[in-house]
C-alpha cells in the first residue's frame, strides 16, 4: 500500500505539469471558429498542446457510416481535436471515412494520427502512403508503430527498418511526430525505449491506463515512469477495459453478471481517475454520438482526483483484477 501511495503521488505531481491551468472565474476557454476546444494537455517533447479526450478510430471503422459521421461531427463541436487510428480499423474503413468527413473542412483544427502494424519497412512505407491517401491529407500529425506484443516483436520490427521508415517520414515531413502503441505487454514496451534510449527517437506511446491496470503486469508502474523521464507523451487507452467494465459487450458476445460499472463504480469515476494522471489525452472509442457526448461533459466536469480518492478507487476495485478476465487483452505473465 505505501509503495501505491508514493508511485500515485507521483504521478499526480507530474499531471500538473503538462495540463494547462483551471480558468479563473469569468476567463474563456479557448477557441477556434467551431467554438469552445476542450482542456488541452501538453504532449511530452513534441511541445503541442492536444486535448484532454480524444476520438477512438477502431469504432469508427466498424459502426455505420452515418454513426461514424455523427460522431466526428458531434465530437468537434463538443470541442475534441484529437482523433485517432489505424491503417487495419476496418480495414481502411476508419481512415476512409476520416478522409470523407474530417479532413475536407477540419484538417486546419484537428491533430491527426494513424497507426501501422507493420512487421517490415517496406511494409511500413505501403502503409503510410495508403493512410495518407485514404486520410486525404498530406501529412500526419502522428503515426505510430502499432500493437506491439512481446519483447521480440519490439526486436523484429527495429531489425527489420520499421523504425527508420518512421524517422524518414518525419524528416521528409510527411509526419510531424511518432511514437508507438500496444496493450498486451508492458515489457514490449520497456523493450522498444530500451533499444531506442540513446536517440530517444519517440514523441508519444499509446498504452492502457486504467483502474485495474495497478494489479498487474501494469503499465502505469513499468513504463509511464520511463516516459515522464524521457518526456515522451502518454497517450491512455482502454480506460474502461475495452468494455469490460460493462454488463455486456455484444460485439465482442460476453456477458457478465458482476460488472465494475454500475455495480462497483461510475465511468465519471474510471474516466477521472485516468485524467488524474499525467496522460497527455485519453483515447475514446465511441460507435454513437451519444457515447462521446457522454465523455465530452465528463471532461468538461474533471476535477483532479486526491491521493486518498485514487487509493480508494483502486482498493474498490482490487478484487476484480486478480484473474486478469476483465483485461482480457493482456498477456498472461509467466
Amino acid at each position: 500500500m505505501t509503495d501505491r501511495r508514493d508511485f500515485l503521488k507521483t504521478m499526480a505531481a507530474m499531471t500538473a505539469a503538462i495540463s494547462v491551468p483551471s480558468l479563473l472565474h469569468g476567463q474563456s476557454a479557448a477557441q477556434d471558429r467551431l467554438g469552445e476546444i476542450l482542456p488541452t494537455r501538453l504532449l511530452g517533447k513534441t511541445g503541442q498542446q492536444v486535448t484532454m479526450l480524444g476520438v477512438g478510430g477502431y469504432h469508427i471503422g466498424w459502426t455505420s457510416e452515418r454513426d461514424a459521421q455523427e460522431v466526428i461531427e458531434t465530437a468537434l463541436e463538443g470541442g475534441v481535436r484529437f482523433f485517432d487510428t489505424a491503417e487495419q480499423y476496418g480495414p481502411g474503413t476508419s481512415e476512409k471515412r476520416y478522409g470523407k468527413y474530417l479532413m475536407p473542412k477540419y484538417r486546419d483544427l484537428v491533430f491527426l494520427m494513424t497507426k501501422t502494424l507493420a512487421r517490415t519497412a517496406k511494409e511500413a512505407q505501403q502503409h503510410l502512403e495508403d493512410s495518407l491517401r485514404r486520410l486525404n491529407t498530406d501529412y500526419l500529425d502522428l503515426w505510430q508503430m502499432h500493437s506491439l506484443t512481446t519483447p521480440a516483436d519490439a526486436d523484429e520490427r527495429l531489425s527489420n527498418g520499421v523504425l527508420e521508415v518512421l524517422i524518414k517520414a518525419k524528416e521528409k515531413g510527411q509526419v510531424r511526430h511518432i511514437g508507438f502503441t500496444g496493450h498486451q505487454n508492458p515489457f514490449a514496451h520497456r523493450r522498444m525505449l530500451e533499444q531506442t534510449q540513446e536517440n530517444n527517437p519517440f514523441d508519444t506511446v499509446q498504452m492502457p491506463v486504467n483502474l485495474l491496470d495497478q494489479s498487474y503486469f501494469s503499465f502505469t508502474q513499468e513504463v509511464m515512469p520511463l516516459l515522464l523521464e524521457n518526456n515522451i507523451g502518454v497517450l491512455a487507452m482502454k480506460t474502461l477495459a475495452d468494455g469490460r467494465f460493462f454488463a455486456t459487450k455484444e460485439r465482442a458476445n460476453w456477458k457478465t453478471d458482476d460488472p465494475l460499472i454500475p455495480n462497483y463504480l461510475s465511468i465519471k469515476e474510471a474516466l477521472h481517475f485516468v485524467w488524474s494522471l499525467p496522460v497527455s489525452s485519453l483515447i475514446t472509442g465511441a460507435e454513437k454520438a451519444s457515447y462521446i457526448r457522454e465523455k465530452i461533459d465528463l471532461a468538461k466536469s474533471f476535477v483532479k482526483l486526491s491521493d486518498t480518492e485514487r487509493l480508494a478507487l483502486i482498493e474498490k476495485v482490487s478484487n476484480k483484477a486478480q484473474d486478469g478476465s476483465i483485461e482480457y487483452f493482456k498477456q498472461k505473465p509467466v
